[in-house]
């Protein structure tokens, strides 16, 4: 069985930066005709420039008007990755309810709209592969300042097993990624807002017990196999791509 994705569309939030554009990259080159979303417009019309397979649409994801217009657009969605998210640094005594509601909107209710607008469209194709990214902070594991994260991250993953055990005889599959700490510009913004970079980062890194970062291009391995025919007795699942952070 091989490695292709030809003939696949794929629908990706998030795909700016970081592992939305990575699984970007990984997905169209492997042939997946590829349809890039973001809030920043510019990041994927220019990553759309990188190759013919990918076409960019700025799209904010908390609007669900945008949202159903973007997945009538579409067609027929073969591949949808959800990677939007946001992280806030603090304990459930930093966390008024405004954080709360940012944290689930954004991590959460808008993976479930998008999510609920693209499966009719698999159902009628009787196939599809759904690829949520939850993170190692979640029900899988707990971290310090990550309390609205965590829980959101941790809705993901319950999301993603309801959605497999409900679908599972239509032909659609959903799995979540739970990556641990992974380069991106987001993560050295938040470096940077700490005031010492280096020590925020050195922290970060002592933290993973292979000693450093996860790459973009690590978690777009994880979700060129997920998308692919190659697990196609895979689903509903969580898959740690986490350094070993969760040993």
């Amino acid at each position: 069985m091989e490695h292709s994705l030809e003939g696949k569309t794929a629908l990706i939030t998030a795909a700016g930066a970081g592992i939305g554009r990575a699984s970007a990259e990984a997905l169209a080159a492997r042939g997946a005709k590829v349809i890039a979303t973001d809030l920043d417009g510019a990041a994927v019309a220019e990553l759309a420039e990188t190759s013919p397979n990918i076409t960019g649409y700025a799209l904010d994801v908390l609007d669900a008007a945008a949202v159903d217009a973007i997945v009538a657009s579409a067609g027929t969605v073969n591949i949808l990755l959800n990677c939007a998210g946001w992280v806030h640094d603090g304990t459930i005594l930093d966390c008024d309810e405004d954080v709360w509601d940012r944290a689930f909107d954004l991590n959460a209710k808008a993976m479930y709209r998008i999510t609920k607008a693209v499966l009719p469209g698999m159902l009628a194709n009787k196939s599809g592969s759904i690829i949520n990214i939850a993170s190692i902070v979640s029900s899988e594991k707990g971290a310090p300042r990550r309390f609205a994260y965590g829980a959101s991250k941790a809705a993901i993953i319950g999301m993603t097993k309801s959605i497999a055990a409900d679908f599972v005889k239509d032909g659609i599959r959903c799995n979540a990624i739970c990556p641990g700490t992974v380069q991106s510009p987001s993560l050295n913004d938040r470096l940077a807002a700490t005031g010492d970079y280096d020590k925020a980062l050195a922290a970060f890194q002592d933290r993973q017990p292979m000693g450093r970062l996860g790459q973009p291009e690590e978690i777009a391995e994880m979700v060129c196999y997920l998308a692919g025919d190659l697990a196609a007795f895979t689903t509903g699942q969580a898959f740690a791509v986490d350094g070993g952070w969760s040993i």
